[in-house]
């Protein structure tokens, strides 16, 4: 999913998301393609970026692809953020997913953010900025 859908979905996931305050798309600011949305008082900053699947040009949107819905897991408002807004993306039971990945998950890494695998190869990487 290219970067502008893909925040577009999440803009539209946090809205209905228990706990959300406040969610708001970002123009014209040092990151394309950004978002905010305050959560548990504490407001989240987000910035999509995309890579296409292998072959995919620009000029032409690749085909969407459904499978399996990724496993995911809930995580609180007050821990990690990219964990939470992973179970957020999970929670939608987006069919176009194939897996999340925490990035704070990983071993020796303390950023925060998320790389979505899609079932049709293309990926966002949603990092907290």
């Amino acid at each position: 999913m290219r970067p502008l859908e893909y925040r577009d979905f999440l803009v539209d996931v946090l809205k209905n998301t228990p706990g959300v305050q406040r969610v708001e798309v970002l123009e014209g600011g040092p990151y394309p393609f950004a978002l905010a949305a305050t959560v548990g008082g504490r407001e989240l900053r987000w910035q999509v970026i995309g890579q296409l699947a292998e072959g995919a040009k620009h000029d032409t949107p690749t085909a969407a692809v459904q499978g399996a819905l990724p496993a995911f897991e809930d995580a609180p408002t007050g821990g990690a953020p990219d964990a939470w807004l992973a179970g957020v993306i999970g929670g939608a039971e987006p069919a176009d997913t194939e897996r999340v990945e925490v990035w704070s998950a990983r071993e020796g890494k303390d950023d925060a953010g998320l790389t979505v695998h899609f079932h049709n190869g293309e990926r966002a990487f949603v990092r907290l900025v």
